[in-house]
C-alpha cells in the first residue's frame, strides 16, 4: 500500500473517531472548503461549513453512535468503506449497514463522500419519520 493509501485511510479511520466523539467540528473540517457530502437517496450537501450545519442538526439527537468499518480499501484513488452504524438516536438503539465512497483532493481532505444505505430502514432505526435537508426532522 503507498503512503498516499495509508493517509487516505488513516483520514477515514479519523472521520469515523469524529463520529463517535460527536465532534461535528471535526468532521466538517475533514472535508475540502467545496466538498460534498452525498447520501445518495437525498440531495447533496455542498461546502465545508454546510456539511458542517447538516452533520451537527443531526448529531443534536445523537447519543452515542459507533460506526463499526468492517472492510475499508483504496481502489483507483478512492477509499472505499463497508461498514454498520450503529447507534442510540433520542434514546432508540438502531443500526444500519452503509456502503461508503471517498475522494480526496491532494491536500488530503475530502472532496466527495458519497453514501449508500436503505434511508427507510435508516430512519425507522432512528425511530422518525423524515428529515429536512439539513438534517432535522
Amino acid at each position: 500500500m503507498s503512503s498516499s493509501e495509508e493517509k487516505k485511510i488513516a483520514a477515514v479511520r479519523e472521520m469515523a473517531k469524529a463520529w463517535e466523539k460527536k465532534d461535528w467540528r471535526k468532521v466538517g473540517d475533514l472535508f475540502a472548503s467545496n466538498g460534498v457530502l452525498h447520501s445518495m437517496m437525498v440531495d447533496p450537501v455542498v461546502g465545508r461549513e454546510a456539511i458542517y450545519e447538516r452533520i451537527s442538526g443531526l448529531g443534536a439527537g445523537i447519543d452515542e453512535i459507533v460506526l463499526d468499518i468492517d472492510h475499508i480499501g483504496v481502489i483507483d484513488g478512492r477509499v472505499y468503506v463497508e461498514r454498520w452504524d450503529r447507534f442510540t438516536f433520542k434514546g432508540k438503539k438502531g443500526e444500519v449497514p452503509v456502503v461508503g465512497v471517498i475522494s480526496f483532493g491532494d491536500d488530503n481532505l475530502i472532496t466527495e463522500w458519497r453514501e449508500y444505505y436503505d434511508r427507510a430502514h435508516l430512519l425507522r432505526e432512528m425511530g422518525v419519520e423524515e428529515f429536512d435537508h439539513h438534517g432535522r426532522n
